[in-house]
């Protein structure tokens, strides 16, 4: 047990960590999803990602699933690109379409796990038992998505509720601007992958 501060902080630093804004521009877009009155729909969201990145985090640690790292860094990129998109162009809230968003969210989960066990799979080096480990770490991974999806609601409830403007406007808005972003990312890591 005398490991869980240094795995648990480790998780919840790398996703906190600006070097690696990838992963709070996507939860950032995750916590978008929905306006701060469907918080449960929320919750369920960021389920269905963080049961896709624990797959694949532990597949990667335990070398099963393995991709080159500009490869996904790329995709990484790629799915916070498409989030952005469907954000700007979605219009109805069908049941349907909650579930396609729960599917993709868990895809895209899935990319993200790999990026997140590149760090975990360097710092493991020859460690006996990794179940530890990879638990603590994904800990601290959920504890650092909570606080981005709380400042997210935060900032929501401030700008709908004290200042009145309108979710729609708002989460279009940041979309297009993480949309950016994510060109800008997608623009250099393709460069990566065939360099």
């Amino acid at each position: 047990m005398t490991d869980f501060p240094l795995w648990f902080s480790t998780g919840f630093t790398h996703i906190l960590d600006l070097n690696g804004y990838d992963h709070i521009l996507f939860v950032t877009l995750l916590a978008f999803s929905f306006s701060f009155e469907n918080y449960k729909k929320l919750i369920w969201l960021i389920t269905a990602f963080t049961i896709g990145h624990s797959i694949t985090l532990a597949l990667s640690t335990l070398n099963i699933v393995v991709l080159a790292q500009p490869l996904i860094e790329f995709l990484i990129s790629l799915s916070i690109l498409l989030t952005a998109i469907f954000h700007v162009f979605k219009t109805n809230k069908a049941s349907s379409q909650l579930k396609f968003i729960y599917a993709l969210t868990l895809f895209f989960g899935l990319i993200h796990g790999l990026g997140f066990s590149y760090l975990l799979r360097n710092m493991l080096g020859k460690e006996e038992s990794i179940t530890l480990p990879l638990f603590y770490f994904n800990l601290g991974l959920e504890a650092g998505q909570l606080v981005i999806v709380a400042f997210v609601l935060i900032l929501l409830f401030v700008l709908t509720r004290v200042i009145s403007l309108k979710f729609e406007s708002i989460k279009k808005w940041i979309s297009l601007a993480i949309g950016g972003i994510a060109v800008y990312l997608l623009t250099l890591r393709i460069n990566d992958i065939f360099s």
